[in-house]
């Protein structure tokens, strides 16, 4: 089974940034996170968990329309194991948990979800 470690979030002041790291392991299968849709999703204080950026096998990326242009999610071509979300331009909407995982569909579930890491912005 995959296990998920977030990392790299922290207090930052509105318009700053931060980049946050995801870790698979687990597995003896080194391209995880290459062949699989993976995504960042975060879930703020009494609300539901929401997929904010995901990038596909192929690279395409997606964004949820409220960090399109502030956001950005890439993979480490080095490190299979490693998907990375850069933050800029924070706003104290985006104080949230932050998730990885893979991209869900009807036939692909989810991987058990990580401990998340916290991401909190002051005005």
């Amino acid at each position: 089974q995959v296990q998920l470690v977030e990392s790299g979030g922290g207090l930052v002041q509105a318009g700053g940034s931060l980049r946050l790291s995801c870790a698979a392991s687990g597995t003896i299968f080194s391209s995880i996170l290459r062949i699989n849709t993976m995504g960042w999703y975060r879930q703020a204080p009494g609300k539901q968990r929401e997929l904010v950026a995901s990038i596909a096998a192929g690279g395409t990326t997606n964004y949820a329309d409220s960090v399109k242009g502030r956001f950005t999610i890439a993979r480490d071509n080095a490190k299979n194991t490693m998907v990375y979300l850069q933050m800029n331009s924070l706003k104290p909407d985006d104080t949230a948990v932050y998730y990885c995982n893979r991209v869900s569909t009807t036939t692909v579930p989810p991987w058990n979800w990580g401990q998340g890491t916290q991401v909190t912005v002051s005005s």
